[in-house]
């Protein structure tokens, strides 16, 4: 944990994925993220696989925040609710509009609580075009995203990438906005912040990011980018098992052609012109392909380091968990103080120098801190205790 935004205060009112993985970046930055859940809990907690203190998704995913159970189904969870956002600095959620307003959780209702309050919703669709009721998904928004159809310009059938990549694209899009919206905060603005993070508009411009392409300058104009979109841009067969190969400068293309003795392409008209090669990168994808297979990895990746040219092997996930360099800089190490059952943790990737980290707290229990957050919020021990026997609040 950094302590980068030590004293902001942020509820997270998320589940699964979306919200708890911002809330998690925001924690490890140093704001104090109170997660609000439900008396049953994030259905996350116990998600397969799981093990004695909770489900492998929640764990990855609520690091270093308090935890909140309340129903705010009834109005004296509302009603409590309401006390601790006067002490918060943003509302964080990613529930659909209607079921956030109903809680009380909707801008207006929150405004009118904190005039100053960061409202930041995560959302399925914006609230400004004929899908803003749609149920979303990870699923559904790599579908109308895009992403999944995309497969259909190399030739294969729609798929989806085997990750919940929509919820943590959105989830990166939401930590900025909040961020941004903390620095404007800082810089002087007054009054409360509407942040919306639609889940398919965010997708749909970090896929179209390079395959806007022709589009962008013409309203006909072809969209994809051609070097991604081909079918031979793929991991080669070795004669061994697969290498990720990508010569992509002059320098790395001519290195690769002489490794592999095609230094006749290097003579082609075609070849020398930076405008005329992108046209045959399904040739050149070929190439590699037929030449990779006469060669085991492992010199392969000695062979073409040696040159420079950009390559990889290609480990499937229980490979990864013996990568040299993850082992090298402790990546899956379990900070201290985690259950015994944990045996590994994923790190916060970003690394800031001259910053002393403070320890990561594990993901907590149900209503871990239920009573010191109401406390805080201003609710003395008889109200609190009030709510916990009426089944309002849970504790651990």
């Amino acid at each position: 944990m950094l302590p980068l935004l030590k004293g902001i205060r942020i509820v997270e009112v998320g589940a699964v994925v979306l919200g708890p993985y911002a809330g998690q970046i925001l924690a490890d930055l140093g704001a104090e993220v109170i997660k609000v859940e439900a008396l049953d809990g994030d259905i996350a907690r116990n998600a397969h696989p799981a093990g004695p203190d909770g489900g492998a998704l929640f764990l990855n995913n609520n690091r270093n925040k308090r935890m909140l159970a309340i129903d705010l189904k009834r109005p004296e969870g509302r009603a409590a609710l309401a006390k601790l956002l006067e002490t918060a600095d943003v509302l964080f959620h990613n529930m659909r509009v209607d079921a956030a307003e109903r809680l009380g959780l909707g801008f207006e209702a929150v405004a009118a609580i904190k005039p100053d309050i960061i409202h930041c919703a995560a959302i399925g669709f914006g609230q400004r075009g004929p899908y803003r009721d749609r149920p979303a998904f990870d699923d559904i928004i790599q579908a109308a995203s895009g992403l999944a159809g995309i497969e259909t310009a190399t030739g294969a059938d729609p798929r989806f990438v085997p990750t919940v990549l929509a919820d943590k694209v959105a989830a990166l899009h939401a930590v900025y906005a909040i961020l941004a919206a903390l620095v404007a905060r800082a810089n002087g603005r007054t009054g409360a912040i509407k942040v919306e993070v639609p889940m398919f508009e965010a997708l749909a411009a970090f896929l179209l990011n390079e395959h806007l392409a022709g589009a962008t300058f013409a309203p006909d104009g072809a969209l994809g980018y051609p070097r991604i979109l081909s079918s031979n841009r793929r991991p080669f067969r070795t004669a061994d098992g697969w290498i990720a190969v990508l010569p992509y400068t002059d320098r790395q293309w001519h290195a690769f052609l002489t490794e592999v003795g095609r230094g006749d392409i290097i003579e082609q008209p075609w070849f020398a012109d930076p405008r005329e090669r992108p046209a045959h990168i399904d040739r050149l994808y070929a190439i590699v392909a037929e030449s990779l297979p006469a060669r085991p990895t492992a010199a392969w990746m000695e062979a073409l380091s040696a040159c420079d040219v950009p390559c990889s092997t290609v480990p499937d996930l229980p490979g990864l968990l013996d990568d040299p360099h993850l082992a090298e800089i402790g990546f899956f190490d379990v900070p201290q103080g985690y259950p015994d059952g944990i045996k590994r943790a994923l790190p916060q990737p970003v690394l800031f120098d001259g910053v002393a980290p403070a320890p990561d707290i594990a993901p907590r229990a149900l209503g871990s801190d239920s009573r010191a957050i109401l406390r805080e919020a201003g609710l003395d021990d008889w109200e609190i205790e009030t709510l916990v026997s009426a089944g309002v609040v849970a504790t651990a």
